[in-house]
């Protein structure tokens, strides 16, 4: 109930085919169809966003990328269009537990290729997500740390931004995680930003959980004894749906308590803010009526924001809810509502 994330690593196998492949984009033919008019030329391809802006890596072959693809060879080009607002803005690649360096190394290579950085996701702790929908994670510390080292030696001395384990420290914060579980948890998470921001050019934003769910005076404490000290700074929204005004200034009042700490803002899906209709328990899995928010940028509204981002991956699902597939698993009749919403 607190903020699935999903195993979002449905086109994660990417990165190992290599760099050749994942800059190749995507081909269609333009078609007729969906209302669109008679002549009108759709392209399939796939580009990066401006650098001075939007510095991060957009992967032509994801999900979103993909079914533009589709949209455009079954000549659906209106629908392709909606869809091409998720595909063509960088988004988190979440590594996955079996093969975490062949992929850092994939994505990461890509990114550097395209000049660009790469924005990945880390969400492997163990006891993950306290049992729910995207439950799992390693299978005990040491299992951790050997996937954390594949990341590092996958990511190397090229460009990266890593977004380190959403709620692993809200959960500590809230008592959804065990207490038993507390101290190792800590540990794992010092250990990874040691690793981690030990790498040439890598900067290191562990999660804060978010404005609706927890105070600051709560999580700032268990924030400095997981290492925040030692990051580049701290992460909130993630995969969350609460408004940028909201999340700056949950943001600037932690930051507040952590030594000035920097942050970074998942705009994703934040573009109408929170649901608040249903279930209060499930606000935050597949709510209706939701919309993208704010491209992804270093051009922010506070000194203190580091860049917008879109961590979770719009369009793929937070859990068998509401009709949803599984946490993690692209959703295009979701996506498309996303998109519609969306300005």
């Amino acid at each position: 109930m607190f903020g699935s994330k999903g195993a979002t690593w449905g086109r994660a196998s990417v990165a190992v085919l290599g760099a050749a492949l994942l800059l190749g984009g995507c081909s269609g033919s333009s078609g007729k169809g969906g209302g669109d008019e008679p002549d009108r030329k759709v392209d399939a391809t796939i580009t990066q966003q401006p650098k001075g802006t939007n510095p991060f890596w957009v992967n032509p072959d994801g999900n979103a990328a993909e079914q533009v693809a589709a949209y455009v060879k079954g000549g659906e080009n209106t629908d392709a269009e909606q869809i091409r607002k998720i595909a063509e803005q960088p988004t988190g690649e979440w590594i996955s537990p079996e093969s975490p360096e062949a992929e850092a190394r994939g994505f990461t290579e890509a990114a550097q290729k395209a000049d660009r950085s790469a924005l990945l996701v880390l969400y492997n702790i163990p006891h993950r997500d306290c049992g729910q929908y995207s439950s799992g994670g390693a299978a005990d510390g040491d299992s951790y740390r050997a996937w954390i080292d594949g990341v590092a030696r996958g990511i190397g001395d090229r460009a990266a931004m890593v977004i380190l384990e959403p709620d692993a420290i809200l959960h500590l914060a809230d008592g959804c995680t065990q207490d038993e579980f507390h101290e190792e948890r800590y540990d794992l998470l010092n250990g990874a930003i040691d690793k981690l921001s030990a790498l040439k050019n890598t900067k290191v934003y562990l999660d804060a959980g978010n404005a609706g769910w927890t105070h600051p005076d709560k999580i700032f404490e268990p924030l400095k004894l997981a290492g925040i000290d030692k990051a580049d700074g701290f992460s909130v929204n993630v995969a969350n749906f609460y408004s940028t005004a909201d999340s700056i200034a949950y943001g600037r009042q932690l930051s507040a308590k952590v030594g000035g700490k920097h942050f970074v803002v998942d705009t994703s899906r934040n573009g109408n803010g929170p649901y608040t209709g249903g279930d209060a328990a499930e606000n935050w899995c597949n709510p209706p009526g939701r919309a993208l928010g704010e491209a992804p940028t270093v051009k922010t509204a506070d000194p203190l924001v580091d860049a917008y981002l879109w961590v979770k991956r719009p369009g793929e699902s937070d859990g068998e809810c509401k009709g949803g597939p599984k946490a993690g698993q692209w959703w295009a009749p979701y996506a498309l509502k996303l998109a519609k919403a969306s300005k």
